[in-house]
């Protein structure tokens, strides 16, 4: 079910061509930014979340906050700066450099790219993590980050993911790091198939007929909001709308579409939502009903309430992040390709550790905490 915005012949919004030029910058942007990745979690991903972690896991998230913020900010550059995607912001301000929850719809494959623009522009952007789908964890490289960065992977089955997910969410309890945890509570992305299912069986359960979202699952929720609501600032409710229409990850990198993302957040204190598990189930069942009547609006009118909140990104700052990064990444490259073979015998280590610690989702633990946890017995 591919919802299409309702457009006025003057709005701007279009899809764009793949015209020869678009797929050449494309690749060459997929490539830089894969190569990129690939630099910074050999060499500063490695040293940050294991020498500097032995010692520090504040630290460590700092340092690791600092090299991959800069490397995401890759992103919203490409998105905003070269695709001339215009990125518009509505609902509330919300004060840079909270730690949230934030739940948002899921319409595309890569609607946890554009929290990225928000999160950059609230000083976040190293910060952000993700509960994904575990077999996300088996991608090349990026696989890597995903556990180098904490995100937090689920089976989507209860019974297995709880233990690790308690287990994750209790090392990020510490109020001196920044934190904002991403949920996608649908579960999956939308289609059309998956629409009609859970409108069946909200139909048969006497739960509310979704149009544009599709049926939130609260265990996870639950769990976030129960161990972490002592240390967090509020709950940002993100709802994504994109025009002329969802696009997929290519569509992104090579600036077909979308023409335009309209991202709308609601700010929701702590002491607005409910504690008990029955009672916050219904909370975020209204608040996915807002989020319907939102896409609904969103798709007759072509745009959400209280437009403006958030300006445009500086470009002298996305020129000085993209050239800051390019130099370092290019001056890696060089150092592992030409230079001393001890370059490449290093790296050729650090995958094979990457490798076995996101396999066994390991991670070392500080010396201190491990002499106290070797004295107790």
């Amino acid at each position: 079910m591919e919802i299409r915005a309702t457009q006025n012949p003057d709005d701007g919004a279009k899809h764009h061509s793949l015209t020869p030029l678009r797929a050449i910058r494309g690749v060459v942007c997929l490539v830089v930014l894969v190569l990129s990745a690939f630099m910074m979690l050999v060499y500063f991903g490695f040293l940050s979340s294991v020498f500097i972690r032995l010692f520090s896991i504040h630290y460590s998230r700092k340092v690791l906050s600092f090299f991959f913020g800069a490397w995401l900010a890759l992103w919203p550059s490409l998105f905003e700066k070269i695709n001339r995607t215009k990125v518009i912001f509505s609902g509330e301000t919300v004060p840079p450099r909270e730690r949230v929850l934030l739940i948002a719809n899921h319409r595309t494959e890569v609607d946890w790219m554009y929290l990225w623009d928000l999160a950059w522009r609230k000083g976040c952007l190293g910060y952000i993590k993700y509960v994904l789908k575990s077999s996300l964890m088996k991608l090349p490289v990026f696989g890597w980050a995903f556990h180098i960065l904490e995100f937090i992977p689920v089976e989507r089955r209860w019974e297995v993911d709880e233990s690790n997910m308690r287990q994750m969410l209790t090392s990020f309890k510490d109020r001196q790091d920044l934190l904002w945890l991403a949920l996608f509570l649908e579960g999956t992305d939308f289609t059309e198939q998956k629409c009609i299912r859970s409108q069946k069986y909200a139909a048969e359960s006497g739960l509310p007929i979704l149009k544009y979202v599709l049926l939130p699952k609260t265990k996870g929720f639950c769990a976030c909001l129960e161990d972490l609501r002592a240390s967090l600032d509020a709950v940002y409710d993100v709802t994504i709308g994109n025009k002329p229409r969802c696009p997929s990850l290519l569509d992104n990198v090579f600036g077909v579409d979308p023409s335009e993302v309209h991202i709308h957040v609601r700010r929701v204190m702590l002491d607005d939502i409910p504690i008990s598990e029955e009672e916050l189930s219904g909370w975020l069942m209204d608040t996915f009903q807002l989020k319907d009547q939102l896409l609904s609006n969103f798709y007759s009118h072509g745009h959400f309430p209280n437009e403006g909140t958030e300006g445009d990104l500086p470009t002298v700052k996305c020129l000085v992040n993209f050239s800051a990064v390019i130099l370092l990444i290019g001056i890696l490259t060089y150092l592992t390709i030409f230079s001393s073979i001890w370059f490449k015998i290093y790296v050729s280590l650090v995958c094979c550790y990457l490798s076995a610690a996101t396999y066994l989702n390991v991670r070392p633990m500080p010396l201190l905490s491990f002499l106290r946890s070797l004295f107790r017995f």
